[in-house]
């Protein structure tokens, strides 16, 4: 018998926000169904790209706060976190250290058509201690 789903990570990607929803309103559907809690989380880069960022924390918090306004979920309790480092690791890393039981995301950057299955979706699964559903 299975455990039961009582946390469900969902990685955003806020930079191709427009393809993170089906991975999210995947995560939602799962949630409501299973009366989970949804953790959100979006990795912010170690160093930004973009000079005019000063606190990667604060905007990239500001922007996951600006998508979940957008995209919201009634009837679910939802914690946002923002974390900082190499995005596959980060998941992983989160994953493993919180009581969490399942992880929804996103096949691939939507720029790379040519894999089946992307880096870090592929090293989500692979390193994960717990499931992992992977939307395309």
């Amino acid at each position: 018998m299975s455990s039961p789903i009582k946390t469900i990570l969902c990685p955003v990607n806020l930079r191709h926000a427009a393809h993170t929803s089906a991975a999210y309103d995947t995560a939602l559907r799962l949630a409501r169904l299973h009366g989970a809690e949804l953790i959100v989380v979006t990795v912010a880069p170690e160093m930004e790209r973009n000079l005019n960022i000063y606190d990667s924390e604060k905007y990239w918090g500001g922007k996951l706060d600006e998508f979940l306004a957008a995209n919201t979920a009634e009837g679910v309790t939802v914690q946002k976190k923002v974390l900082k480092g190499a995005v596959h690791r980060q998941i992983v890393k989160y994953a493993n250290g919180a009581p969490v039981d399942l992880v929804v995301m996103e096949a691939a950057n939507p720029r790379i058509q040519d894999y089946l299955l992307g880096t870090t979706a592929s090293h989500v699964v692979s390193h994960a201690e717990c499931s992992v559903y992977v939307v395309r």
